[in-house]
């Protein structure tokens, strides 16, 4: 029998032979419903062209939350661990579980963490573990150069990405805007007197901010007059121990008086220099977290790229998407300025 007005959960329900609980699990992407049912009712809703009422929605979200909180599913956070690339020292930040975590939570969602390559996990082990959980969801944290988180089959999940580091496949992303976090602090430092401004990384962290450090270099540098301008610096191997020959000939050759780098390893060749921060050189953390508070620095704010990331997932969820997307949402978090003692103050500041 043909319906009239605004198709409803019910109408779903009559023409799947299914209840009316088992078509509200579905569109809400609730786990634990066989694949058939799951398949029949999103193709009659997509029939009747089902649109949910978003004040019902939003009131269901209520007496929901009125209940005891209960975890409904799980959230896969994918980690790798090859160690040979030099990526999982404390040179490295990565987003902390417990950012995903608080986040998916708020949302009703726990969140596991799977390390490929600790343990012989390998992608089609993955695979066949998230598969037989029934987990849907994930949120990828590339660690590695040699991306085995590439190799999965992103088909059956909602999923997001860390950064640019792996992309292909091109998943929806969540990264810092360190185009605009290098050119906010050469700003800060500029205004601090500070001429010949370095930046040296890894090739890896330009690569993961989509080149947002050298672009952010480049853009500054376009104002400069020639003789100001210090060429980026790219340590030659990811173990930045290992780049104190290059670091030091970059100094010698270009002398410059204000740093944004690395917290690990730098301020000790430094010192090995004969330089001393902040008198003879100014020195920013390219990466700062709230554990360096001796040191200026760009603060990524991690616990916002985590909730974006989170958000994105479950807005998948909800509306059921799965697979690679053809146009990959990319969600950019601004960086915060932090001042610190390795800088000189500005004038007026005690």
């Amino acid at each position: 029998m043909p319906t009239t007005g605004q198709p409803t959960l019910k109408d779903i329900a009559r023409a799947t032979g299914v209840s009316i609980m088992t078509v509200s699990r579905v569109l809400r992407g609730a786990p634990k419903v066989a694949a058939e049912k799951r398949e029949l009712v999103l193709k009659e809703a997509k029939r009747l062209d089902y649109q949910p009422d978003p004040h019902l929605m939003r009131m269901m979200q209520v007496v929901r939350g009125k209940k005891e909180k209960r975890l409904r599913a799980v959230i896969a956070v994918i980690r790798e661990h090859v160690p040979q690339d030099g990526l999982l020292g404390p040179s490295y930040q990565y987003v902390p579980i417990e950012d995903i975590r608080r986040r998916a939570h708020g949302h009703g969602y726990a969140v596991e963490e799977f390390y490929l390559g600790k343990d012989g996990l390998t992608p089609k082990k993955l695979q066949k573990i998230l598969h037989a959980r029934g987990i849907e969801g994930v949120i990828v944290s590339p660690q590695s150069m040699q991306l085995p988180c590439s190799r999965l089959d992103y088909s059956p999940f909602a999923a997001v990405t860390f950064g640019n580091a792996m992309s292909s496949p091109a998943l929806h992303m969540c990264a810092g805007n360190m185009t605009l976090g290098i050119h906010m602090a050469a700003e800060q430092l500029a205004a601090r007197g500070y001429k010949r401004i370095g930046v040296a990384v890894t090739k890896w962290i330009v690569n993961r901010s989509q080149f947002g450090y050298s672009g952010g270099l480049f853009h500054w540098q376009h104002g400069l007059p020639e003789a100001d301008r210090v060429p980026l610096l790219l340590f030659p191997s990811n173990d930045i121990s290992q780049g104190f020959d290059a670091f030091s000939k970059w100094m010698r050759e270009h002398q410059p008086d204000a740093l944004i780098t690395f917290d690990t390893h730098v301020p000790g060749w430094l010192k090995r220099l004969g330089l001393r921060v902040p008198q003879d050189i100014g020195f920013v953390v390219h990466d700062w977290t709230p554990k360096m508070s001796s040191y200026a620095g760009i603060y990524q704010q991690r616990d916002h790229l985590a909730a974006a990331a989170v958000d994105l997932v479950v807005t998948q969820l909800s509306q059921h998407e799965h697979g690679v997307p053809d146009v990959p949402r990319q969600i950019m978090i601004p960086p915060k300025w932090i001042e610190g003692p390795s800088i000189r103050l500005l004038s007026g500041q005690k």
